[in-house]
């Protein structure tokens, strides 16, 4: 059975959801593609299955980041569920380094927790453009006056760490209501707050320059292998564009390069013509993590393996 195609008839953006452990962003996900799936705009994904690794149910919380897709009106998203633990930061900044711009959850019960304040300075070093907030469990709090000095803490930290705090957009709402409600109605009391937020995102979210006219180059993020289809490396492509057949070079995981054949292009399980600048996808090749891919066409410069966010530093000549 042949697989579906991905069609590219609006601007591709990449967000996710960041903040504490436990203030609701795996929820709010699950929950933006149950509303969004009732207008034809997203596949549904449930918590489990967002958070479905073994060690994730037994503990109840995320820990690897996972990607799930949706399209606003003006847009399509690829959104990263990024962990809130403090064990798992690696995990998040993994996560942050891709986005475009970023979901702020912050519980209104609780307000802003140590990993909040982490994470939105991790998003400021690892230089996401803009952040906007959804203030999560509303239907704990009672006191008027109690969630707006949460929203005033809020724009505090966002405007501590260079973002422009008292601009930013924070949508109130309960992410565990609207994704039971599923009437996915805009102006239902339990869903309105996810269409105000993906409003909010297509509105403040500035639309990235992608940078497609210059050689290819992708970091990997993660690698496995599909019975019958070979080794997939995923990742996003930072430039340039990649089509099924072209030779690549893999190049930071041995002492010399590795050349190899783009055997497919996939993205959330759909076929692509090609891959390019911006998009999240999967290449069929022979690959390893902590690589980078880069068209055979142009000489490396440099190509040093190093601690950090992306474990790399490239320069092409």
């Amino acid at each position: 059975m042949a697989k579906e195609k991905f069609v590219r008839d609006k601007p591709h953006v990449n967000i996710g959801t960041i903040g504490h452990v436990d203030h609701g962003k795996t929820t709010l996900t699950s929950a933006i593609t149950a509303v969004l799936h009732k207008a034809g705009l997203a596949e549904y994904r449930s918590f489990d299955s967002i958070d479905a690794a073994p060690e994730e149910k037994e503990r109840g919380i995320t820990i690897a980041i996972a990607h799930v897709e949706y399209r606003s009106e003006k847009r399509h998203y690829a959104h990263v569920d990024c962990p809130g633990h403090a064990d798992y930061i690696k995990n998040m900044i993994t996560g942050a380094a891709q986005m475009d711009g970023a979901v702020l959850v912050v519980s209104a019960a609780d307000g802003p927790m140590p990993q909040t304040k982490e994470h939105v300075l991790l998003a400021r070093q690892v230089q996401v453009p803009d952040i906007v907030v959804f203030l999560n469990k509303v239907d704990m709090v009672d006191d008027p006056e109690l969630l707006e000095l949460v929203e005033l803490e809020v724009r505090d930290i966002l405007n501590k760490y260079k973002f422009a705090g008292d601009k930013i957009p924070i949508i109130r709402g309960s992410a565990l209501k609207a994704g039971q409600c599923l009437c996915g109605k805009r102006d239902c009391p339990n869903c309105k707050c996810i269409f105000e937020l993906i409003d909010a995102c297509d509105s403040h979210i500035p639309e990235p320059i992608r940078e497609k006219d210059k050689p290819f180059l992708m970091p990997v993020e993660d690698v496995f292998t599909i019975s019958g289809r070979g080794t997939v490396v995923t990742g996003r492509v930072e430039r340039g564009k990649v089509k099924v057949g072209e030779q690549v070079e893999i190049v930071g995981f041995k002492d010399e390069s590795v050349k190899t054949v783009v055997t497919g292009v996939e993205m959330f399980r759909k076929e692509l013509d090609y891959g390019e600048a911006g998009d999240n996808v999967g290449l069929f090749q022979t690959m390893y993590w902590g690589s980078i891919v880069v068209f055979l066409l142009f000489a490396l410069g440099v190509a040093t393996r190093v601690t950090g966010v992306l474990s790399w530093i490239i320069v092409v000549s």
